[in-house]
């Protein structure tokens, strides 16, 4: 029996363990995957910590995976082995609940979440619905593909769906993973992008990727520059951070829109006036489907932006993981494989 090496966790709380496992076999509907590179996500703890119960152990982690489809199971009609494709955090879904039938695949009632529900990407092969993957251009390589499935997807959808249109001011708060991403596609999809972090350190950067606004949060207060500015049209918050996040809402234009996209599972106050006045709204936006991820990469790979990203070879994940957990991966892990 052909055997290949994937990086499981053995238990909640475990750590990535270096082991050999049988290639998988795909079943009906299903396609298998050579993978080349995946990335590491903050969204990997779910699986490590044991945050979800429903994870069943020992599990492959992993959701932002590209790769050569390799097998076809019975009944697969869209994909050809010798095709290079990526999965990302929606691993497919039931075609036939309420969400399904109106189109909206990442809110199934019976969706599927790769490296949680079945195992992902750390891993020489893989298993996925033929559903949940999605074409790479040429352009890419596997390594700028990867943090496009999770990172680059969440920020892409969300400003295309968020009602802003070239011209208007959309403010990105914090610079990392995502936030490094959403200035890129602000700028280049014709926003007056304004960045905000914590520190001065990161305002070259910021610049560098096309902001063309930079408020230093811990310096000056945003709301009140933003206010200054008119204030903005839409606020991305792309940082896994609670606490005052809230207070953002008064930094809006009117009608403008708070959209969360990275949170910890924490609370916030919100100053109902500053909704009311202006009716201003705060929405969160949870990724896509594998749709969304061929626009994602086809509009990278149409406009040059790219994810800043660090590599580590497989047995390597548990490094890149506790390097990112540690705040100090510049701005995604891509594992190699």
């Amino acid at each position: 029996m052909a055997t290949m090496r994937a990086m499981q966790i053995a238990k909640a709380k475990g750590d990535f363990e270096l082991v050999e496992r049988p290639v998988p076999e795909p079943g009906p509907g299903q396609i298998r995957i050579k993978v080349e590179a995946c990335g590491i996500c903050y969204s990997d703890r779910y699986v490590k910590d044991g945050l979800n119960p429903a994870v069943q152990y020992p599990r492959v982690p992993g959701h932002e995976a590209v790769g050569i489809v390799d097998k076809l199971g019975d009944g697969v009609t869209v994909w050809q082995p010798g095709q290079r494709v990526g999965v990302g955090w929606h691993g497919g879904h039931c075609f036939v609940c309420k969400p399904c039938r109106n189109g909206d695949f990442i809110n199934c009632d019976n969706r599927k979440t790769t490296g949680m529900t079945h195992d992902g990407g750390y891993a020489e092969y893989m298993i996925t619905k033929q559903e949940a993957a999605a074409p790479v251009p040429e352009k890419l390589t596997a390594v700028d593909a990867a943090p496009l499935l999770c990172a680059g997807i969440t920020v892409f959808n969300a400003l295309r769906h968020s009602g802003a249109v070239g011209g208007d001011t959309v403010a990105v708060h914090g610079i990392g993973g995502l936030g490094h991403l959403a200035v890129q596609f602000c700028d280049k999809m014709g926003f007056r992008t304004v960045a905000i972090s914590g520190s001065a350190q990161k305002e070259k950067l910021a610049r560098d990727l096309g902001a063309d606004e930079y408020i230093d949060a811990s310096s000056t207060n945003p709301i009140d520059a933003l206010t200054k500015m008119g204030g903005a049209d839409v606020i991305l918050s792309t940082a896994p951070v609670g606490g005052n996040i809230g207070d953002y809402a008064a930094g809006l234009a009117p009608n403008g829109r708070l959209i969360l996209l990275a949170g910890t599972g924490g609370k916030t106050e919100i100053q109902l006036p500053a909704l009311i006045r202006g009716r201003r709204s705060i929405k969160g936006w949870a990724s896509g489907s594998a749709t969304d991820w061929e626009d994602t990469m086809n509009f990278c790979a149409l406009t040059g932006a790219r994810a800043m990203v660090e590599t580590f070879p497989l047995e390597k994940v548990q490094d890149g993981y506790d390097k990112m957990m540690r705040n100090e991966m510049r701005f995604r892990g891509v594992v190699t494989v």
